[in-house]
């Protein structure tokens, strides 16, 4: 018995051991349970707000559960405290515990309603896309630019998810998370989201942005996003509303591009686009 409890001592000590000489990369495990901060200027702010509200109700925690405390070592019975049988009263006392809550909630929600305010604040954009949910897939339109464009699941995502594909979907990189088409916007500019559906509703959600906003057919939505000019790159997301059977194959890409660069690319879709339109009405015209 006395050997077998040394074992499971031991065995203890290793894990204490193991646990105290993890390696680095396990703290940004924890790390992961937080709200993550973002690459938009939305998602920074509500990332403060979200910390310092967090922090608020910490400090709320400590004073409250350190009064309980205080008072439950302070007036135990092994010291000779006796209870009151009799109920008291008292006025101040119920107008402070009922004045310093409204003055928190008051406090919390000044900075939480200029957040919100920000949020819906769509004035002086640089660009408007409309964004449209289909099953399954989206469609974006750059308003005034004439281009738009269907982006759905990558083909080899789309092949590996297949019944009886045989495809290792390990082997597919981003699987279920790449598109044949991404969005593209232009880092540092203020970018219009005009979001709607045809079909059912959709949700249209990139984390990294901070934002979600649902896509209702017969609606539009509108949000808007600024990504930091230092943030260029690709950004993933998926629709976050049950949508159908196949709800889990419509991710969303957005590609980041500096403003040149974009301003390159939207000139050349425009000239892509443009060939097709004029074959498009010369055959119109043939019929």
């Amino acid at each position: 018995m006395i050997r077998k409890m040394h074992k499971t001592g031991a065995a203890l000590a290793a894990s204490a051991l193991a646990l105290l000489a993890a390696p680095a990369h396990a703290a940004s495990g924890w790390g992961q349970l937080n709200m993550p901060v973002g690459v938009t200027e939305l998602s920074k702010q509500i990332y403060g707000l979200h910390m310092m509200i967090f922090w608020w109700c910490v400090g709320i925690g400590i004073a409250v559960f350190g009064w309980m405390i205080w008072a439950l070592v302070k007036f135990r019975r092994s010291k000779g405290a006796v209870a009151d049988t009799a109920m008291v009263h008292s006025t101040k006392a119920e107008i402070i515990w009922t004045l310093i809550p409204v003055g928190i909630l008051v406090l919390m929600s000044v900075p939480a309603a200029r957040v919100l305010i920000e949020i819906e604040d769509a004035r002086n954009t640089d660009l408007t896309i409309k964004v449209t949910g289909y099953q399954w897939k989206w469609q974006y339109e750059y308003l005034g630019t004439k281009v738009g464009f269907y982006s759905t699941l990558a083909h080899e995502s789309n092949a590996a998810r297949q019944l009886q594909s045989g495809v290792d979907v390990n082997t597919v990189p981003n699987y279920l998370l790449e598109v044949d088409k991404p969005l593209v916007v232009p880092a540092g500019a203020k970018v219009r989201l005009l979001i709607t559906a045809q079909d059912v509703i959709h949700a249209w959600w990139v984390p990294d942005f901070g934002m979600k906003k649902d896509a209702i057919p017969g609606m539009v939505n509108e949000m808007w996003i600024r990504v930091d000019a230092d943030k260029p790159g690709l950004y993933r997301g998926q629709c976050a509303e049950l949508c159908g059977r196949d709800h889990g194959f419509m991710p969303i890409v957005v590609e980041v591009k500096s403003q040149p660069d974009f301003d390159a690319w939207l000139a050349a879709q425009q000239a892509a686009q443009q060939p097709a339109a004029v074959a498009a009405v010369t055959t119109q015209t043939i019929y």
